[in-house]
């Protein structure tokens, strides 16, 4: 049968250097965190100081003037759309004067049309009633002189249909003819 390997197996040699590296905490002195031992403070000082200047010198010189930059940017661009917007708003409010102007105007004219065609329309319409009322008028005169011509006709015939009743009423009531006096009396009452 063939021999096998196994990793488990490590030479004596080998395992008493790796347990040699290893030590125990109590090799290395009092223990504790190096930070608070007084002997390490000089070191942590320098370092606290190098590394003080160095962040100072990147915040002063590259990080602050790209902040101040930007912030100068984003302020002139909001000032300039800030100014951007009031012209624009200033352009909208002339603009609606204007328009504003323009309606006023057009309604004026509209009145003015209006107000010329109302007058037109009534002064045609006087005109034409003045020329209705004098055909009106004219028709009124010829039916009263036509009326008065009849009224003269028939009050010349009156008197003589009086007369002719009187002698026809007088007849027939004393049964004898009217005389020529009392036909003339009764034409003078009428």
């Amino acid at each position: 049968m063939a021999s096998t390997h196994t990793i488990d197996a490590v030479p004596p040699s080998v395992e008493a250097d790796l347990h040699a590296e290893t030590a125990t905490p109590a090799e290395h002195g009092s223990g504790g965190l190096p930070q608070f031992q007084f002997e390490h403070w000089a070191g942590q000082i320098g370092y606290l100081l190098i590394l003080f200047v160095i962040l100072y010198v990147l915040v002063s010189k590259v990080f602050a003037p790209r902040l101040r930059k930007v912030m100068d940017e984003r302020a002139d661009t909001i000032s300039t759309a800030v100014a951007t917007a009031r012209q624009v708003q200033a352009e909208a409010a002339e603009q609606a004067a204007q328009a504003q102007a323009e309606v006023a105007k057009a309604r004026a004219d509209a009145r003015a049309t209006a107000e010329a065609a109302k007058a037109r329309v009534t002064e045609e319409a006087n005109a034409r009633q003045a020329a209705e009322e004098a055909v009106v008028n004219a028709r009124i005169a010829e039916a009263e002189a036509s009326i008065g011509k009849t009224r003269d006709a028939a009050m010349a015939n009156v008197s003589t249909i009086a007369s002719d009743t009187t002698a026809a009423m007088v007849e027939r009531l004393t049964g004898k003819a009217a005389t020529a006096a009392e036909l003339a009396a009764v034409k003078g009452a009428a």
